[in-house]
């Protein structure tokens, strides 16, 4: 008989063990980056705006009392009222290399699913596409970006022996900030007409701002693969979060006849200053983080969120207001200490972005990959 026991999560002190598991998976892994706690347990509570219209279970796998692996499983009502395909998801995977270990952790979350009515399971999402999303499957020789995933080779390897597979590829770019790559970005301009303008987010009038800007969003993705629509509560939420990390002019907005038409959103690599805190707040890494938001020169950023209304897309002038985007936001990271930014992620199949980016010189340097399985 196994000696593996499956826990679901109750309580605070289960979602304690379950937050800290990745302590121990991730021991000898020297490009793994500790997440803060706080935030973990912040995004996981049912407090958050996801849980207006999804809900989720998660549990433990366990070994002699000892965790060995976790998982979640998520119903999102968005999701299915969309495409009614009866999909539910699973996210927030950790455990030891043991394929029992991951069939008792994938059983536990097929069963809940089926229970819901669902069909095939998709992921991982931790807690949903519009967070982070995607099993890294190339790149792990380099840690990760801020609000980025990082997972051990063999998660991929036992989730194709339990009969999941490919549904998409997420691709992660790198560019380094250069002269020549703004030289690029001018020569590709040269021939198309920009009428047009960016502008920095005006934070003194946040909130329309982030209205205006995720209402892009929202249109501007919503023919993507896998697409659900950001929830005014969780844009605002997600919003007012980067906008305390991020300087207003690498949030930039594109203006088309005092229409605005497009955006791009570059925050700094906050992993820079977390990575030697342990996870841990308290009680005082909370003031060298304050500290460190405000003084630290950050090497390296991430565009996070990027969008132009769907009327310009596969345009000569969405083109031009994409190149500007970027052409402008990586000029104001001359301003700053940032000379390497990573642009993620984006889908495989989005074939105009993927060659945009690639003209300008950014190297496709890690993949993250989602998984499907019909549930039995």
């Amino acid at each position: 008989m196994s000696d593996i026991s499956i826990k679901k999560v109750q309580g605070y002190r289960d979602l304690t063990n379950f937050i800290k598991l990745p302590w121990d998976i991730y021991l000898e892994d020297p490009n793994w980056v500790p997440p803060l706690m706080l935030e973990r347990r912040m995004h996981l509570s049912t407090a958050s705006p996801f849980f207006k219209h999804a809900e989720a279970c998660f549990w433990m796998a366990l070994r002699k009392g000892r965790p060995v692996g976790r998982i979640s499983a998520q119903i999102d009502r968005l999701y299915l009222d969309r495409y009614g395909d009866d999909t539910g998801f699973w996210g927030m995977l950790e455990a030891v290399d043991d394929r029992e270990v991951f069939e008792a952790l994938f059983d536990s979350a097929a069963k809940w699913l089926k229970s819901k009515g669902m069909k095939r399971m998709l992921g991982p999402f931790n807690l949903s596409i519009n967070q982070e999303c995607g099993l890294l499957v190339k790149g792990f020789e380099h840690p990760p970006f801020f609000m980025m995933g990082h997972n051990p080779p063999y998660y991929a390897e036992r989730l194709c022996e339990l009969g999941h597979k490919k549904a998409r590829d997420l691709i992660a770019y790198l560019i380094e900030r250069t002269d020549e790559g703004l030289s690029r970005i001018e020569e590709l301009l040269g021939g198309l007409k920009a009428d047009f303008t960016t502008r920095p987010l005006n934070k003194k009038n946040l909130e329309s701002e982030l209205d205006s800007i995720f209402s892009i969003f929202n249109n501007a993705w919503a023919r993507n693969w896998g697409f659900v629509p950001f929830t005014r509560d969780e844009y605002l939420e997600l919003g007012k979060s980067m906008s305390k990390i991020a300087s207003p002019e690498l949030i930039r907005i594109a203006v088309v006849k005092e229409e605005a038409a497009g955006f791009i959103a570059l925050l700094p690599n906050v992993n820079e200053i977390i990575r030697d805190l342990d996870g841990r707040l308290f009680p005082f890494n909370w003031a060298r983080l304050i500290f460190r938001l405000k003084h630290h020169n950050f090497n390296s950023g991430r565009v996070v969120l990027m969008g132009i209304l769907q009327k310009y897309q596969g345009s000569l002038a969405g083109a031009a207001i994409s190149l500007c985007l970027i052409r402008d936001v990586i000029k104001q990271t001359l301003k700053t200490s940032i000379k390497q930014v990573e642009l993620s992620w984006i889908l495989e199949d989005n074939i105009a972005m993927n060659r945009i980016i690639e003209g300008l010189g950014a190297t496709p340097y890690k993949t993250y990959r989602i998984f499907e399985r019909d549930i039995p």
